[in-house]
């Protein structure tokens, strides 16, 4: 949806300017944004602008786009950085700390975050939870709980959201990446959604494989997953409605870019550094890459 939201923890019932790009802007600015939930509908009435020169200093600031999409805000994201705003990341992947780096945001002011939740923006200006649930995890990267993680993840508890402070927020951000990334490898190299998938033995197998595939680079890595990651994330995945779609294969079903790159290219890559063999994940990088 939007690329930063800036939120106060001063005033949680509050919303800081967004910055939507394209059709988005002119919807918000004329209607606001409207939300649509499993609990009900509403509109929030929002300041919204593209103009980083318009941006105020913030408590944090939301960073929510596709991976693909970094590159383009980072700017944005560095002039927050640079007035003493707190940067949130809930970015898919565990790369997203090293290549805000690499962009030249400045370290100190980015935290660990990650959120679950399935929310699409169906039309401009308006946006739809589809899940009943919506939870997000911060933490400082040296897994100390500091005061400004827990007043972020109060922040979120004020607007409802089920969120807290983390002292392990690498490991969780691995947790969630075991998880998206084998199913968005697994239903985009089948083409259907998870349960069609999970129910015929070989289906069931490829998903096995590509997590485990995940857990085998993680430890490589040094990222402490507990024992029995494996069993536990193909829970996770037997307890999924039949008919859902990773959003990897939403996008690709709609042949635009994709975050293949930070999902299953990353595994390839951290893979060959550690020499590891992951063919299921070599293969997606490989077949599912767009070329034109």
């Amino acid at each position: 949806m939007a690329p930063i939201t800036a939120a106060s923890w001063r005033a949680p019932a509050t919303l800081s300017p967004v910055l939507p790009r394209g059709a988005n802007l002119a919807a918000i600015q004329e209607r606001g944004l409207e939300i649509r939930t499993p609990e009900g509908a509403f509109r929030a009435r929002v300041t919204s602008t593209d103009s980083a020169e318009a941006l105020r200093p913030a408590d944090f600031a939301i960073l929510a786009v596709k991976s693909y999409s970094l590159v383009d805000i980072a700017p944005i994201v560095r002039r927050c950085a640079e007035q003493g705003t707190t940067v949130v990341p809930l970015l898919n992947g565990v790369e997203t700390l090293e290549r805000l780096a690499q962009l030249d945001v400045p370290p100190g002011a980015v935290i660990g975050g990650l959120t679950t939740i399935s929310a699409v923006r169906v039309a401009p200006g308006v946006v739809e939870r589809r899940s009943p649930f919506q939870i997000v995890v911060v933490g400082e990267l040296d897994g100390l709980i500091s005061d400004r993680v827990d007043r972020i993840a109060g922040a979120f508890r004020d607007a409802g959201v089920d969120a807290r402070a983390s002292d392990r927020i690498q490991v969780e951000l691995w947790q969630k990446f075991v998880f998206l990334a084998a199913v968005a490898a697994a239903c985009g190299l089948a083409r259907s959604p998870i349960g069609p998938l999970r129910a015929d033995p070989l289906g069931r197998r490829l998903l096995r494989r590509a997590i485990e595939e995940i857990v085998a680079v993680a430890r490589a890595r040094g990222i402490g997953l507990p024992e029995g990651e494996v069993a536990r994330v193909m829970g996770v995945i037997d307890g999924l409605p039949p008919g859902t779609k990773p959003s990897f294969l939403v996008d690709l079903e709609a042949g635009g870019p994709t975050e293949l790159d930070i999902l299953s290219g990353a595994i390839s890559r951290f893979a060959e550094e550690a020499g590891i063999a992951t063919p299921i994940h070599d293969t997606a990088a490989g077949a599912l890459a767009r070329r034109d």
